[in-house]
């Protein structure tokens, strides 16, 4: 694990694990109340429920549960997690809550379950981060931004680049929210700070020192089911300190479960070893706790007094810490979609076949109803009728319909986004086209790159003020700023492309940037054309 500091404490080492103190806990040593921090501990495992409906919404995984039919008998099965939001009419399971329950949960019936709610985040999300955005640092001196920018592109590259930020918007579209941690190897830091001091003269060399110090860095999403945020008493949007804490597999065996053998004979079951692991950052450093003892500690090093945490909300809520997911409000409609859709399932097979009434023949049920058979009676009274077969219903239809189209209002996502082509753009051009048919996404994307863009920028700051304090920049604090310029999400046309880069390019834009901008790596091969 790296380390954001390098000062351990004078306790002893037992076991590779630090001897916990009496009256110690976790936060004690980063300067928070260990009382504090325990029960924001204990509060989160309520709070990680909802966000565990919210991600099973989401991903609609099969899940092994346990199930009752109608005769009381019990089994284990497996059922997708948007079943949980169908009535018992339709899963068949009985609820035995006020009396007998629901009379129609006898017998589990065709269950449809179409998630609209996966591809619309997902769409959301290539929006968003399709490509990724380009960091511009806005120093004064173009040497100064060179050196700025090497440091804050390998940051980034090095911890997962744009695939990071896809999966820290994707846990942001479906929680409200995502913190992002920066973590540094301060020795490689410090080497490189050591080194950059006798290269000040180098331009050439402080940019490859500025490289190899973003390589120090790592850039980590947490998952909000892990995080445990302190906040700052005055201001919400303040850390007064951070804790990262949840349950993980070890390398090791244990035992579990005592269990009986079919045939007589007891044994002990087995699974892979679980400790729980929390890590505090304070204003006085960092500790980590694994298994209830304390096997790191450090002073925060290059990030001394400062919490390396940055909030990103996916949709501003305001003096809430928490932002706006897109998967709660979908969640209503997706459960009324996937119950018309399972009823409308079960009234399709109950009547797309063909059935017969037969009076007065014997025998009748014996033989099959195929071409060719025929059937005799001397009962003057006897006769066959013909029922059932699917009729139209334009009320289910249009229901359905309705659904899709407030699912399409909520979410601001519309079908085209993901090539269903069904609206009429009359004769308009292509592109003018997909901005009037997808306006609400557009929108709501423009309002993202809100707090996402705050978001990277702080993360931006804090890799700069790490890399001034190790003596690797010499910038000042208004040559810290950076940018950021976003991609279009949509294709422009070629002719609007490189009427674009003419008009950048006479405001002064680099080239190299222009040439990033048409998809084009500086010094790559003769067709520049990057695969990405």
């Amino acid at each position: 694990m790296l380390s954001v500091g390098g000062r351990t404490d004078g306790e002893g080492v037992v076991g590779g694990a630090v001897k916990r103190v009496a009256g110690d806990g976790p936060g004690a040593a980063a300067g928070l109340d260990p009382a504090l921090i325990d029960l924001l501990i204990r509060r989160q495992a309520d709070e990680n429920e909802e966000l565990e409906r919210y991600y099973g919404y989401y991903r609609n995984p099969a899940r092994r549960v346990w199930t009752v039919d109608a005769s009381g008998s019990s089994q284990t099965t497996r059922r997708l997690a948007q079943e949980a939001g169908l009535p018992a009419r339709v899963t068949g399971v009985r609820r035995e809550m006020h009396g007998l329950g629901d009379d129609r949960s006898f017998g589990r019936r065709e269950v449809v379950i179409e998630n609209d709610i996966a591809w619309r985040v997902q769409t959301m999300i290539d929006f968003l981060f399709g490509k990724k955005p380009i960091l511009v640092s806005a120093a004064s001196e173009e040497s100064t931004r060179e050196i700025v920018e090497a440091v804050v592109d390998v940051a980034w590259d090095a911890s997962g680049g744009l695939e990071m930020l896809q999966d820290a918007a994707l846990m942001a579209h479906v929680f409200g929210h995502v913190d992002f941690v920066v973590r540094v190897d301060e020795a490689a830091l410090r080497s490189v700070g050591r080194r950059a001091a006798r290269a000040r003269g180098s331009h050439a060399a402080m940019v490859e020192l500025a490289a190899e110090a973003g390589r120090a860095f790592r850039i980590e999403a947490v998952d909000p089911r892990r995080s445990v945020p302190v906040l700052d008493e005055d201001d919400y949007r303040r850390f007064a300190g951070y804790v990262i804490h949840y349950e993980r597999e070890g390398n090791g065996v244990e035992r579990v479960g005592l269990r009986r053998g079919l045939f007589g004979g007891e044994s002990w079951g087995r699974r892979r070893k679980r400790e729980s692991y929390t890590e505090v950052f304070g204003p006085s450093g960092r500790e980590v706790w694994v298994g209830g003892e304390r096997v790191e500690r450090d002073d925060g090093g290059v990030f001394e007094g400062v919490v390396p945490v940055v909030h990103v909300q996916n949709q501003s809520q305001p003096l809430v810490y928490a932002g706006l997911g897109e998967v709660e409000p979908l969640i209503p409609l997706q459960d009324e979609l996937n119950t018309r859709l399972s009823d409308r399932a079960n009234r399709v097979t109950m009547q797309s076949f063909q059935m017969y009434l037969a009076k007065g023949i014997e025998g009748f049920d014996q033989s099959p109803v195929a071409p060719g058979t025929v059937w005799s009676t001397d009962n003057p009274d006897a006769s066959i009728e013909r029922f059932g077969g699917d009729a139209s219903s334009p009320s289910e239809d249009r229901h359905v319909d309705q659904i899709r189209s407030a699912l399409d209002k909520i979410s601001g996502v519309p079908p085209v986004a993901s090539g269903v082509v069904e609206a009429r753009i009359g004769n308009l051009t292509s592109a003018a086209a997909l901005r009037v048919t997808m306006v609400s996404l557009l929108a709501k994307t423009n309002r993202k790159r809100v707090t996402y863009g705050r978001g990277i920028r702080g993360v931006c700051g804090l890799v700069i003020d790490a890399a001034s304090r190790a003596g690797v920049l010499d910038v000042g604090v208004l040559d810290r700023e950076i940018r950021i310029e976003w991609p279009d999400p949509l294709p422009i046309d070629e002719q609007e492309l490189v009427s674009s880069v003419r008009v950048r390019e006479e405001l002064g834009v680099p080239r190299d940037r222009l040439a990033e901008s048409l998809g084009i790596v500086p010094g790559g091969d003769e067709s520049g054309v990057d695969d990405v």
